[in-house]
């Protein structure tokens, strides 16, 4: 008996080196952020998780978004809700590429801090991150400013672990979504995954409508859908009219219908990123600068 004690005796600091060098591997709990420290930030989920503040925000003015006002007048109405501590919902913007899906959320973000400076803080998460998104509203929950999460280009190929945290989070889980927390997410599908995937899917399992309404129902889960079509032409002009007027472009409509209509072709498209871009070039070669 004694020789077993002297033996647990002298075991006693071995296992305390190996306990302090577990504390030590593990990583640490996530620092406490601080959200007066900027208006938006880039989560990074580490190790260790951390909110990286941005400086300055890559935003076009809302006055300078053409052809979506009814979708303009739909998110910014919910976001300046939720920034002034009311109820509002999760938004899904799809559809057509360079519409401005992503440029009007952060347009939206602006014009909701412009009206209660220091509201709203805006968040984007990458799509690799998703997964991570549980984790970064546990440390936003219970914090005093209001956080508008996005995520830009969301899209899925499978049911990944992915795709089960974004529905878990959408869904509330038995937590709930945190009450100062709101999530925003732009997609170029309609419903998150490849078409071909869920006809697939259709075809191939025993009972096709229940697997084809499973792989729907993720965006069904955002409050607010909102839809970005194609641009026609009459449309695609009253972009070019409406940057022309704001940026005081000397130039003739006639002509700059001209020159938007062979841009277009040349880009072998017509939306709301092209007619900006055109305008950047009848801008730089007329010598109008644009405001930063």
């Amino acid at each position: 008996m004694p020789d077993r004690l002297t033996s647990d005796t002298d075991l006693l600091p071995a296992l305390t080196r190996i306990a302090e060098a577990l504390e030590r591997m593990a990583p640490p709990p996530a620092a406490r952020p601080d959200l007066g420290a900027a208006d938006a930030f880039v989560w990074h989920p580490g190790p260790p998780p951390r909110l990286a503040p941005v400086a300055k925000v890559a935003a076009v003015d809302l006055v300078l978004l053409k052809g979506v006002e009814r979708q303009k007048e739909i998110l910014l109405e919910n976001t300046l809700r939720f920034a002034r501590g009311l109820p509002a919902n999760n938004a899904m913007l799809w559809g057509a590429r360079g519409m401005g899906k992503s440029s009007l959320v952060k347009a939206a973000h602006a014009e909701a801090n412009a009206e209660a400076p220091g509201a709203l803080a805006l968040i984007e998460i990458h799509r690799e991150d998703i997964r991570t998104l549980p984790e970064l509203l546990n440390i936003l929950r219970g914090q005093e400013r209001r956080c508008l999460v996005f995520c830009d280009d969301l899209s899925f190929e499978r049911e990944d672990a992915d795709y089960k945290a974004l529905k878990s989070v959408l869904d509330g889980g038995i937590e709930g979504r945190p009450a100062n927390v709101l999530f925003y997410a732009t997609s170029n599908r309609r419903h998150l995954m490849p078409r071909d995937m869920i006809e697939n899917e259709s075809r191939g399992a025993i009972h096709g409508q229940e697997s084809v309404e499973e792989k729907v129902s993720l965006s069904d889960r955002f409050g607010l859908w909102i839809g970005f079509h194609n641009c026609d032409q009459d449309t695609f002009f009253a972009m070019i009219d409406g940057y022309a007027e704001i940026l005081g472009l000397p130039a003739t409509q006639e002509d700059l219908h001209k020159a938007a209509v062979e841009w277009s072709v040349t880009r072998g498209s017509r939306s709301g990123r092209v007619a900006w871009q055109f305008v950047q070039d009848m801008a730089g070669r007329l010598g109008v600068r644009i405001p930063a």
